[in-house]
């Protein structure tokens, strides 16, 4: 059963959703970034990602520069309404820093077992 966007709850400050991106077949976690209403139908209208820039302020499909695109294979709403997720299919890496994931940067590891 579908989520209507008209449902979905965008931050009433923000105008945006954050969107947390996964791979399909790996269901590795890539990305989190952020749709507002125009970055939403977009990624429904094209089936790849695209997404607000908080800081650039404006709309941006990923991959547009770097070849790094992001097809759509499902949007899921979570039970709150209040955040999407991607499901794609990742050409290339998804982090701007060249790492396949953003999230590369553990808390919790250390280079060396001190007891």
């Amino acid at each position: 059963m579908g989520v209507d966007i008209s449902k979905l709850r965008f931050d009433r400050a923000t105008d945006l959703i954050p969107v947390v991106v996964q791979e399909e077949r790996s269901l590795e976690v890539l990305m989190l970034a952020y749709a507002n209403r125009d970055a939403l139908l977009k990624t429904m209208e094209t089936g790849y990602a695209h997404y607000w820039s908080r800081e650039r302020k404006f709309l941006w499909k990923k991959g547009e520069t770097s070849g790094n695109v992001q097809r759509i294979v499902d949007i899921v709403a979570d039970c709150d309404t209040d955040a999407i997720l991607y499901v794609v299919e990742q050409t290339g890496v998804a982090c701007h820093t060249g790492a396949r994931s953003c999230f590369h940067n553990s808390l919790l590891s250390t280079s060396s077992n001190t007891t």
